[in-house]
């Protein structure tokens, strides 16, 4: 392998440290080619035939792109993939043709000497459902009519909801509806929760497992020769459904945007029964009740037969016709104590998934995840398997939600409270990236730290920027985030790029405009940096390769000077690689070294030197 891991580090071939610093690719690949974005009205009775074929992009751009990135001073991919662009036609039936291009890409882009681990990506479970991951066809398995979500209010999707009631991150509370919760609970507990529920003679929880590794082994046995693919992830932000509510009777989350049913009204709701439940809207200080909403006013049954739950004795109706609840607690315990979702569901799941990738690529490196609400819970004991790597996510929820920085609040989630002063918003999100560094080292002996995910809406503040190219925010922003991944000297993983970027539907998902990189912006198709957005934030400099180990380093964007320590080691006989970029240092730069030879190429700097010990690097912009 060109990457593998020693302790908490990434080390190459030489036995250099080797910090990733990536983006994912790409946004829109979450979605059919080419009239597959969200805010196209469909009803999905095409999910067998659509294609992902070309997501990313078109192999006859990709060079161009992969370029871009390389230039912007990126060395890893975290490359998406989902269950529905494999197996879409049907249960076994892979879409070949995705599968050949998917290799394809990840040839191209080990060409360009990218680092690339692929992301099985799933946001509240399915396109279905108001997100992407899983092919249609799994729910005329379990007996639900994809046709009838939205309706019922199953489901929030863009296609059905947008403009009058889609406001911003709303996708996310698909997490509350049922149809997304049930096929969670469903997938990961299907054996303790479901056991009842078959499909062709199998237990649910076995069906859906194993067609979904099933699909993601079609594409490890695609790549499986590539030496740049260096590892897979088991699923992107597995939800937890129900499993682990105390009370279906409750509510168990935090208040959400918009209708906030609990899971009982979910679930009775989606065999025909409306519901009164609490709405609630975003303002300046937070989330407030505005008023009432009816779960499901048209009385919609979207089961072909029995609700599944109701099948387990969860529920049922009373001699009135009205839904009762008989076992609240059905979901908070499992062998007579409180669930943990990674112990028990997320880890045994990610344990066969590790065993059967690793059968066609040996010791792939496996990027953990767990759910995004409670991602301190990743455990994984001394005896389990090796070459594991805490991918967890992190964002700057107020500035996601609300589409604004501002440098002197935040809300803090780890704490649930807001935050004041531009000292305490930065110490805050050190916090919560300290948290994740603490998680890492209590798995095995310590295992490396990678933001899998992070990254800031472009379209501020109703698309300012668009329209007279100041990107001020959103740099400063950038700026406070990877100033913090420095002097933590973390990996991390932007999201994201998405080629097919426009100004008005974003990264054509859920009107998400994440992308650091537009057509809309690009002027100049000969400028190679002509399309990026905020270039200055996230294009700074970084050691890249380190001859030895890493003691600190640090970037003052204002004062244009990167400052970097190490202890050098000879005997790797190799050189320390910094990346800087010219959009920091337009004019060159002056080069400081307390020890050692250098040379520059291609927006590097290269380090030599035979000595063991400390080497000070200072670069300042001239």
């Amino acid at each position: 392998m060109i990457l593998s891991i020693d302790g908490k580090s990434f080390v190459d071939e030489k036995g250099r440290k080797v910090i990733l610093r990536g983006v994912n690719l790409g946004g829109s690949s979450k979605l059919p080619y080419i009239n597959g974005s969200t805010h196209i009205k469909t009803t999905f009775s095409d999910h067998e035939s659509v294609s992902f074929t070309n997501r990313p992009f078109p192999i006859d751009e990709a060079d161009e792109h992969f370029s871009r990135l390389k230039n912007w001073g990126f060395n890893s991919l975290r490359l998406l993939t989902t269950w529905e662009a494999i197996e879409h036609k049907g249960p076994g039936m892979y879409d070949t043709e995705y599968i050949d291009y998917f290799s394809k890409i990840c040839e191209i882009a080990a060409n360009h000497d990218f680092y690339i681990f692929v992301d099985p990506h799933q946001d509240v479970w399915s396109r279905m459902t108001g997100g992407d991951g899983a092919p249609g066809w799994i729910f005329d398995k379990v007996g639900i009519d994809i046709t009838k979500l939205s309706e019922s209010d199953a489901a929030i999707t863009m296609q059905h909801h947008y403009p009058k009631n889609y406001p911003q991150m709303v996708w996310s509370m698909n997490h509350h509806r049922f149809g997304a919760a049930t096929m969670f609970s469903l997938f990961f507990g299907g054996n303790d929760f479901a056991p009842k529920c078959k499909i062709e003679g199998q237990p649910v929880q076995k069906y859906l497992q194993s067609h979904f590794i099933n699909s993601i082994i079609q594409i490890a046995k695609s790549v499986a020769d590539n030496p740049n693919i260096i590892g897979f992830g088991p699923m992107n932000e597995p939800g937890k459904g129900y499993i682990g509510v105390n009370n279906i009777g409750e509510h168990w989350m935090r208040p959400i945007i918009g209708a906030a049913p609990t899971p009982f009204d979910s679930i009775v709701a989606a065999s025909g029964h409306k519901r009164e439940v609490p709405f609630y809207k975003q303002k300046l200080l937070g989330l407030k009740k505005v008023g009432k909403y009816i779960l499901n006013r048209n009385e919609i049954n979207i089961w072909e037969n029995e609700c599944i739950w109701k099948r387990e004795g969860i529920w049922d109706e009373n001699n009135d016709d009205q839904p009762e609840i008989l076992k609240p607690n059905y979901f908070f315990k499992k062998n007579g104590k409180p669930i943990q979702f990674f112990r028990d569901y997320v880890k045994p799941f990610s344990l066969d998934y590790l065993k059967k990738i690793r059968e066609i690529i040996p010791n792939t490196i496996i990027f953990l995840e767990g759910d995004p609400s409670n991602s301190n819970q990743l455990e994984w004991g001394i005896n389990d398997p090796n070459n594991i790597v805490n991918a967890s996510h992190w964002y700057d929820i107020a500035t996601l939600v609300t589409k604004k920085f501002r440098s002197w609040i935040t809300y803090d989630i780890k704490q649930d409270k807001l935050v004041f002063t531009k000292k305490r918003v930065k110490q805050a999100f050190k916090n919560q990236l300290n948290l994740g560094i603490k998680v890492s080292e209590q798995i095995l002996d310590g295992v490396p730290t990678v933001m899998g995910e992070f990254g800031i809406p472009y379209d501020m503040n109703n698309k300012k920027a668009y329209r007279n190219n100041n990107y001020k925010k959103q740099i400063q922003a950038l700026t406070l985030y990877y100033d913090l991944i420095d002097e933590l000297m973390l990996s991390s993983i932007q999201w994201n790029y998405t080629s097919d970027n426009n100004n008005k539907w974003g990264d054509l998902w859920n009107n998400e405009d994440l992308s650091i990189f537009s057509r809309d912006q690009q002027t100049d198709q000969n400028d190679i940096n002509s399309g990026g957005r905020a270039l200055e934030g996230f294009c700074r400099p970084y050691p890249m390769r380190i001859n030895g180990k890493p003691i600190d380093y640090s970037f003052d964007k204002k004062l244009g000077v990167f400052n970097f320590t190490y202890i050098n080691n000879p005997k790797l006989d190799s050189e320390t690689i910094i990346y800087v970029p010219e959009i920091q240092f337009p004019n060159g730069f002056k080069l400081s070294l307390s020890e050692g030879k250098s040379n520059i190429i291609d927006q590097t700097v290269r380090i030599r030197s035979e000595m063991e010990g400390t080497i000070t690097v200072k670069i300042t912009r001239k």
